[in-house]
């Protein structure tokens, strides 16, 4: 199973989980938005192009636990889902801010760094028919759309290690 991997944060520096998307290879979707992260530490960039997009399209808010038990009910839910699976991100932030959220990496779960495979045509396709940059779901949505066949070379691509974890 792959999974493709979005979130939005308040800032680089004091980075909160805003919104989370995760979108599988078969196209089964996850969404949801906190209801509790620090409005005061959010960049002016995520003022402006995050935050006017939340709640769009209606979804349910969360606060962070809520979130993560939403998260895992979804995930148990999808066909084949328990085992190994391919967690796809084209930032190590999405990664970390994944695991954060769910307090550890799941049995089987592997992060990859995509970034460098995604086909930059497919995803601005994506965003000129669907819109949305800078909104999880939209984002990833788009990475998955942009990486359609090309991760069969996925051993050239480094395990995401939990970076706030490696003190």
């Amino acid at each position: 199973m792959k999974l493709f991997v979005d979130c939005e944060f308040t800032d680089f520096i004091c980075c909160e989980l805003i919104s989370i998307a995760l979108v599988s290879e078969t196209g089964d979707e996850f969404y949801g938005e906190r209801s509790d992260f620090d409005l005061s530490v959010c960049s002016e960039f995520v003022r402006e192009a995050v935050l006017p997009q939340l709640g769009k399209p209606t979804v349910p808010v969360y606060t962070a636990c809520e979130l993560r038990e939403a998260l895992l009910n979804w995930w148990r839910e999808i066909p084949g889902a328990i085992g190994e699976c391919l967690v796809c991100v084209d930032n190590v932030i999405d990664w970390d801010l994944l695991i954060d959220l769910l307090g550890e990496v799941p049995s089987g779960w592997r992060g990859v760094l995509v970034g460098h495979l995604v086909n930059p045509s497919h995803q601005e396709a994506y965003f000129a028919a669907y819109g949305g940059r800078h909104h999880a779901l939209h984002d990833a949505r788009a990475l998955r759309a942009s990486l359609v066949g090309e991760l069969s070379n996925v051993v050239a691509v480094a395990d995401v290690k939990p970076s706030r974890f490696n003190f």
